[in-house]
């Protein structure tokens, strides 16, 4: 297999709208956000899905996360919840991905997990390509399971190179993982302190978190 590979920054509207259709009908996609490269795919498409565990080597323990382009797309498959609200204001589009229960809509997404691990990322151009699908992008860091993430689109392309189907590049990544806290249960869990900081956090929700 071939993999297509566009500069992500310099990519056409109609460039987007075909790399969005793709993605939307089952191609594996690996780009670069506001923190680290990713991979991804529909997250409807359970063959895609475990296309990313393959290529990841990525033990089916490991969840993937769910990134959306605006937090109307993720209140659409989500039980949004006050915390949840003064996050969004707070940090989205940001670094922190936020783990919420599934409403309706998203339980397909669950695969085994309790809830779903969501963000927007502050990448315009990604926000752009996100704006066009026409479902979540399940997501994960670039990299094999357990190792570095790639940061320069050279080893992107190296590595990805005729196992995803689209490689969109965008330069040399220096940026932390996205934080993450789990609002599922009934106080604040967070689960890992990157680019957000927990005493941020806490200032915004005015309340301790574990």
């Amino acid at each position: 297999m071939k993999s297509r590979i566009f500069p992500i920054n310099t990519m056409t509207p109609q460039q987007l709208a075909e790399a969005a259709a793709l993605i939307d009908g089952g191609a594996v996609v690996v780009y670069p956000t506001d923190t680290v490269y990713g991979i991804g795919a529909n997250a409807f498409d359970e063959e895609a899905i475990g296309r990313i565990y393959e290529i990841k080597q990525r033990p089916a323990s490991a969840a993937l996360q769910i990134l959306v382009g605006t937090t109307a797309q993720a209140r659409q498959i989500v039980q949004w919840n006050e915390d949840a609200e003064k996050l969004a204001r707070a940090y989205w589009p940001g670094a922190l991905t936020m783990i919420l229960r599934p409403n309706e809509k998203g339980t397909p997404l669950r695969r085994g997990f309790e809830g779903l691990g969501l963000r927007v990322p502050a990448h315009p151009s990604l926000a752009r390509l996100l704006g066009k699908l026409k479902n979540p992008l399940a997501s994960t860091s670039a990299n094999l399971h357990g190792r570095p993430v790639f940061t320069d689109e050279k080893e992107v392309e190296y590595f990805f190179g005729g196992k995803a189907d689209l490689i969109l590049t965008g330069g040399t990544l220096g940026a932390r993982a996205s934080s993450v806290i789990d609002l599922t249960g009934p106080a604040p869990h967070l689960l890992r302190e990157e680019a957000v900081a927990r005493a941020e956090l806490e200032n915004i929700l005015a309340k301790p978190i574990k």
